[in-house]
C-alpha cells in the first residue's frame, strides 16, 4: 500500500508541476508560437507508463485556461495522450538515455499536428505553417527537457 500511495503521490506531484510551470509561463506557454518548458514532462514516459496520465492530466487541466478553452482541452489533450503513450510503447525498453529522449521528441511531433489541425479550425491558420512553428517550439523545449531530466534522472529513478 505504501508504494502505490507513493507511486500515485508522485503522478499527482508531475501532473501539478506540469500544471505550475505552464501557467507561470503564461505568455509562451499558449498560441502559435510556444515553448512550454512543461514539456520536459513528456521525457518521463519514456521511463515509466504511469507517467502517460500524469502528463496528460496536467495538460488537461492546464488548458482549461487556454485562449481556445474546450478546444484546446479536446486537442491539445488528446495530442500528449497520444504522443506520451508512442514515447512509451517505443522507448521504455531503451537504455541508452540519449536515444530514449530523441524517442520521446519525436513522438511529440504528431500531438503538434493536432494542436495545429486546431488552431486551423478555431482560427482558420494555414495548418502546415503552423504545425512546423509549434513543431520547432515543441523540439525546442523538448531538448531543454531532455537536458534537465538527464540531470535529474542522476538523483531520481524515474523507473519506480
Amino acid at each position: 500500500m505504501k508504494k502505490l500511495n507513493r507511486k500515485i503521490a508522485s503522478s499527482a506531484i508531475i501532473a501539478a508541476l506540469y500544471v505550475v510551470i505552464t501557467l507561470l509561463m503564461a505568455p509562451l506557454s499558449f498560441g502559435v508560437i510556444q515553448l512550454r518548458l512543461s514539456e520536459l514532462f513528456n521525457h518521463l514516459a519514456a521511463f515509466n507508463r504511469r507517467y502517460i496520465l500524469s502528463v496528460t492530466l496536467g495538460v488537461l487541466i492546464v488548458n482549461i485556461f487556454s485562449p481556445l478553452g474546450p478546444i484546446d482541452m479536446l486537442f491539445g489533450t488528446l495530442g500528449t495522450l497520444i504522443g506520451t503513450t508512442l514515447t512509451y510503447v517505443l522507448a521504455h525498453k531503451i537504455t541508452n538515455l540519449f536515444f530514449k529522449f530523441m524517442i520521446a521528441t519525436l513522438c511529440q511531433m504528431p500531438g503538434m499536428f493536432l494542436v495545429a489541425l486546431e488552431m486551423h479550425i478555431y482560427a482558420k491558420l494555414p495548418i502546415f505553417l503552423t504545425y512546423w512553428i509549434l513543431a520547432l517550439g515543441e523540439i525546442a523545449s523538448m531538448l531543454i527537457g531532455a537536458v534537465i531530466v538527464y540531470l535529474l534522472s542522476k538523483k531520481i529513478n524515474f523507473y519506480e
